[in-house]
């Protein structure tokens, strides 16, 4: 696969319960911690899509530099980090995202299992 990967951090990557401040990122929701790092073993692009670097200088580089120092601290690199999606994105992994069926507008819904 090319193109790269989008996790969200905060209830995705990250336990989250309510904004605590720049600096405050929760525990690490450790399956998707082991995913994320699989795809980084299958040398796959993964990049943090977080609202958190939605914002001007130096605001934007500090919550980077946060970021990048909680990954240091789950065994994770120091992965990019953005709010923009371009081309390159082939997925993204969010605890807010609601998948729409290509071209129909209509709402994927899984099978019942």
């Amino acid at each position: 696969m090319s193109g790269w990967i989008g996790v969200d951090l905060d209830g995705t990557l990250a336990h989250y319960d309510g904004w605590k401040g720049i600096e405050h990122i929760g525990a690490p929701i450790q399956p998707m911690l082991a995913r994320v790092k699989t795809w980084l073993a299958e040398d796959k692009t993964v990049k943090i899509f977080t609202a958190r670097v939605a914002c001007a200088e130096p605001d934007r580089s500090e919550a980077v530099s946060h970021i990048h120092d909680w990954l240091a601290k789950q065994g994770l690199p120091a992965l990019d980090v953005t709010n923009v999606k371009d081309f390159g994105m082939v997925e993204l992994w969010d605890d807010r995202a609601v998948q729409v069926e290509m071209n129909t507008g209509r709402r994927f819904v899984l099978p019942s299992s």
